[in-house]
């Protein structure tokens, strides 16, 4: 090992190493040693006028939809990547104090996780590559999020590293896995979030109903699903009547849900197709052996595992734990530093001009 993986292995050992999930509906912290230590939605409520953080995590969440005027609160994440660079900061400067204010620290040293897909840009402007010059926030290395997660599914052992992945949270991350490296892998933009959008406008559509992100998401975890469920459920929602603009409620039908999300989990089924065509035949062998792991939030969409498994015809199963699986393989590789550093974490960025 030579080269910037050399030099990052030196840099853990002492202190505080954490290895973090910065996903847009939940971070997740992993604390060499000690485990999951957090993991709360990924909101941050912020006085509009000063700019001051008021609450991040859970008590932001239940802020969503109620705040007045002066106070906003947000997802700064959309979609995997940063859709409020300064938000994601003070995010994340917020649970690094809540975390290290329990325990003797030293210089802390952390992981985070990044979709396969993200572009230059996005990669450089993560919180772990600069931003606003704040030096406990700067020049961290990032975990590829495909690896991360099979080596939190266990799925990872480095002499039969041969499975396909898909990571479904802010992003559907998909991954074919032989012997340490990603032979073929893509990201999708369409995930979690994605299917609570869809959610939203089939429920101004069909019922003229207005519904927030959150009641959307909701929806989704009691009554969604990607198959026909024996029996079909259902669910009260409460929105603003779009005519009248008062408080309405409606019964919303698992089957009308299902129907809702048939875009988003059909772009997810076609891209894992695709990547299956584009699989060497001799691990697609491996990967009909084996089967598909599924991980993430996403993954908890009922029936998705066996829509997935008609459509390929390949085993698929969902991981143990799946929205822990990047956060927990991230945690594993700090322990295995020297074995995995080329094989999760993403190298170095070239020096860019100070105007990108």
């Amino acid at each position: 090992m030579n080269g910037w993986a050399s030099r990052l292995s030196k840099g853990f050992g002492l202190g505080l190493n954490l290895g973090i999930d910065l996903g847009t509906s939940n971070i997740l912290v992993w604390v060499h040693g000690e485990g999951l230590v957090l993991n709360e939605p990924s909101v941050v409520a912020v006085e509009k006028n000063s700019g001051r953080v008021l609450e991040v995590g859970a008590a932001a969440h239940d802020m969503l939809g109620k705040t007045p005027g002066n106070i906003v609160a947000d997802r700064p994440m959309r979609e995997g990547v940063i859709a409020d660079y300064t938000l994601t900061q003070r995010m994340l400067s917020q649970i690094l104090r809540r975390i290290a204010g329990k325990r003797p620290l030293f210089k802390p040293q952390i992981v985070l996780s990044v979709p396969s897909g993200v572009t230059g840009v996005e990669r450089r402007r993560h919180p772990g590559r600069g931003g606003d010059g704040r030096r406990a926030l700067r020049g961290l290395p990032l975990s590829r999020e495909p690896m991360a997660a099979a080596i939190g599914a266990g799925s990872a052992h480095r002499e039969r590293w041969r499975n396909m992945i898909i990571d479904i949270g802010g992003t559907t991350d998909i991954a074919v896995i032989s012997l340490g490296g990603a032979v073929v892998s893509a990201s999708v933009r369409t995930a979690g979030y994605s299917m609570d959008l869809a959610i939203v406008r089939h429920i101004r559509r069909i019922h003229n109903l207005m519904i927030g992100e959150r009641t959307a998401e909701e929806i989704k975890i009691q009554i969604g699903s990607a198959f026909k469920l024996e029996p079909e459920l259902t669910m009260s929602v409460r929105g603003r009547d779009m005519i009248n603009g008062l408080p309405r409620t409606v019964t919303v039908h698992s089957a009308e849900v299902r129907e809702a999300l048939v875009e988003p989990v059909g772009a997810i089924v076609e891209r894992v197709k695709g990547i299956l065509e584009e699989t060497p035949p001799e691990l697609g062998g491996d990967i009909i052996e084996r089967g598909i792991v599924l991980t993430g939030g996403g993954s908890l969409l009922r029936g998705l595992e066996r829509l997935l498994s008609i459509e390929t015809s390949i085993p698929v199963r969902v991981a143990e734990d799946p929205m822990l699986c990047v956060v927990r393989g991230t945690g594993k590789a700090l322990e295995h530093i020297d074995a995995m550093a080329y094989s999760i974490f993403e190298p170095p960025p070239p020096t860019l001009p100070a105007d990108l």
